[in-house]
This record gives structure tokens, C-alpha cells and sequence, in this order.
């Protein structure tokens, strides 16, 4: 059994129409029939030999006829008519397992281009409203859709791709076969199919590799397929969980500069991350979930002012002893240095300085601290750790 497609279960995730196709009889999936190992996207590979190209077989011709054609979606410039006001829509997302309650009455949106982070601490339900959102798990009530068409009909997935964490490539194909491959199960064919593989070679940077086998790549050259793999069907609204887990920096780079390209385009982008720098650098909006429900959704700026506040805080060692404690001057015991909050820097900390020599003292070593997501985050779900 190839442990790929059975471990991600990547038609179930990728295909829910086709789910109920048998050609015959036996389902669509990995397995090794003939000394074949076949992926189910018409590339077979004897076991430990070189790759072996085949045409489309006749379960594929079955699997594509259950699936609506996809269309060949222009650049973002070339649509003679506005897109809607909503790329992605989720409202009022219920979704209980037994007597626990992962998702209770989520609902937020996402407009054409934008950047989304999507944050949460473990067990907030951020993982169960990503396979909502995708089409992977059905919720109890409330409705997803993308531009205006509901994720569980016909054609919807089309517009929506989805890179999940978990890496989802062969590793017995080489990232060519990958892309071939994942673009045959999106329903591309043809010129059209070998044009987006060699756009995508040269946009993940792996044209002098593409002939290699999977397993034979970095953790981050991996993702870089990945990622890939989920937009070679040009997707209008595009759902990243954890894109740079495990990767270096130069990956990490590399992947957020290819993402930086698809919202050039047009493409609406929903990112989970933990790594709360990456979400306040690289989204346009923030939505905070916990306890299975959404606190908090805005720019940072926003929610800085809702929760934290904006002034900034100010600290520093003193040299001599002060004479008095200057008012609104406190000693911070765990850093054994003292601080204030400021609003303007300008205005102020000129005030402090001279309030502090007064008292006997000099500032020196001072460190100035600007409210961040980091502190949002904080402050809204608390600093105690989740399991």
C-alpha cells in the first residue's frame, strides 16, 4: 500500500465528489497491482525501477467524468466582469464531536486578494474549522462558501486549494511526475496541463531538480512542491495550514516570497500558523480563534487598541541611586529594571530623562517595547499552555 495517499487520504480530501466512483470494482486508490505501484493519476512506477510513463488509464477516464471540467481561469486582469465583494464566506460554523464542542457558531470572511492569518492555541478548534472550511468535514450547521458557491457542490473545489501540513507528495515520483499528477487530479490536460507544471517548476525554484524523486529533497524543497502541488489548478481562494513548518530560513523565504506572488495576482489567501511573527508581517487581517469560537478579527493596529492599547513601553537600567521613584516610574522585578509607558516617544521620553537625573540617577541600556500580535495573542487567550 502507498503510504502517501492512504495516510493523508488525499482523494477523500481533494475529491469528495468522486468519492463514490468504482471502476472495477475496486475504489480509486494507491495499491500495488502487477508489480505496478500506481497513484491514480496515470503514472505507474515498476517497484525500484526507473519511472514508467502511462496515458491515462480507464479509471481515471471514469474518475474525470465524475468530476466537473475545470476551467482555465484567466489572470486576474483579464475578467470582464468585477469578482464578488467575498472570496470566502463562513457563517455561523457548529460542529460538535460526542459531548464536545470543537466549533460553536464560527463565522468570518475573506475578501478577493487578501491575506488572512488564521491563529489560534492547541484545542481552540482551528484544525476541525480547516477541514470545515476545505470540504473535509461536513459541520452540523452553518454554510462555507466560495464566491458564493457552496463548498459541498459540484465545481466549488475548484476554486478553493488547499495545502494541508501534513506533506502530501509521492515520494516515489520525481517533482515533475508530483505535479503532473496532483494537475491531472485538478483535471488539467493537455498543453494546459504541461504549461502550469513548468510554471510551477520555475516558480517553487526547482527546474535543474524536477526530474528527481521526492524522497531525495530537503524538508524545505518538499514544502515548495507541496505548496505547489495545491495551486496548479490557478485557485481563487487558497488555505495554507502551516506552510513553513520545519523548514530553515532560506525555505521560510523562499515560500512566503511565493505566496507574496499569488496575492499579486488576486488570489485570497487563508494562513494557519503558529509562528505569530509570520502572521503579523504577512496578512492583511487577523482572526483569533478559541474555545471554538472567534474573540477577536481586524487589522493589528485594530486589535492593539481593542485589547493591549498602543502606548509603548519603556525600560532601563539607572545608574546611581534615585533619591525618589519619579510618579508613574515602576521597578520591574523580574527584569531588575525600571519602566514606564509612553504614548509619544518624542514628547515624552525626554521628560523621563530629565525627571530620572533629577532624582540622582542617569538612564542607560533602554530598550523600547511596541505592542504586538504577540502581546494580542496573549492577552485574549492567556498564558496558560494548551495540550
Amino acid at each position: 500500500m502507498c503510504g502517501t495517499l492512504e495516510h493523508y487520504n488525499l482523494n477523500r480530501h481533494l475529491f469528495p465528489n468522486a468519492l463514490t466512483a468504482n471502476h472495477g470494482g475496486n475504489h480509486l486508490r494507491c495499491g500495488r497491482q502487477k508489480g505496478l505501484r500506481s497513484h491514480g493519476c496515470g503514472i505507474k512506477r515498476h517497484c525500484g525501477k526507473n519511472p514508467l510513463w502511462a496515458n491515462i488509464g480507464t479509471a481515471m477516464k471514469d474518475l474525470q467524468s465524475s468530476l466537473n471540467p475545470l476551467e482555465h481561469f484567466p489572470a486576474r486582469s483579464n475578467y470582464s466582469v468585477a469578482p464578488p465583494e467575498v472570496a470566502l464566506a463562513v457563517d455561523n460554523i457548529f460542529k460538535s464531536f460526542g459531548e464536545r464542542k470543537a466549533l460553536q457558531g464560527v463565522s468570518f470572511r475573506v475578501r478577493p486578494g487578501e491575506r488572512v492569518a488564521l491563529l489560534g492555541p492547541n484545542g481552540a478548534g482551528k484544525t476541525t474549522l480547516i477541514r470545515c472550511v476545505s470540504g473535509r468535514v461536513r459541520p452540523d450547521t452553518g454554510t462555507v462558501e466560495v464566491f458564493g458557491k457552496s463548498i459541498w457542490k459540484a465545481g466549488a473545489n475548484h476554486l478553493l486549494g488547499v495545502v494541508p501540513q501534513d506533506l502530501a507528495i509521492y515520494n516515489d515520483l520525481t517533482a515533475r511526475e508530483n505535479l503532473v499528477c496532483f494537475g491531472r487530479y485538478h483535471g488539467l490536460r493537455g498543453r494546459s496541463l504541461r504549461d502550469r507544471v513548468d510554471w510551477a517548476l520555475r516558480w517553487i525554484a526547482l527546474e535543474d531538480r524536477a526530474n528527481e524523486l521526492a524522497n531525495r529533497f530537503s524538508g524545505g524543497m518538499k514544502r515548495r512542491v507541496n505548496i505547489a502541488c495545491g495551486v496548479l489548478h490557478r485557485p481563487r481562494v487558497l488555505l495554507l495550514d502551516e506552510p513553513t513548518v520545519g523548514v530553515d530560513p532560506q525555505s521560510r523565504q523562499r515560500i512566503f516570497d511565493m505566496l507574496d506572488e499569488l496575492s499579486d495576482l488576486g488570489t485570497s489567501i487563508v494562513l494557519t500558523t503558529h509562528h505569530l511573527d509570520e502572521a503579523q508581517q504577512r496578512s492583511d487581517r487577523i482572526v483569533i480563534v478559541d474555545h471554538g469560537q472567534v474573540i477577536a478579527d481586524g487589522t493589528l493596529p485594530e486589535l492593539v487598541e481593542r485589547t493591549v492599547g498602543p502606548q509603548r513601553r519603556v525600560s532601563f537600567q539607572v545608574l546611581g541611586q534615585l533619591s525618589s521613584l519619579p510618579s508613574g516610574l515602576t521597578w520591574d522585578t523580574s527584569q531588575k529594571r525600571y519602566a514606564c509607558s509612553v504614548e509619544s516617544l518624542a514628547e515624552e521620553l525626554p521628560d523621563w530623562i530629565s525627571r530620572v537625573e533629577q532624582s540622582g540617577g542617569a538612564i542607560e541600556d533602554l530598550e523600547v517595547h511596541t505592542p504586538n500580535l504577540h502581546d494580542v495573542f496573549l492577552h485574549l487567550t492567556g498564558r496558560e499552555l494548551r495540550d
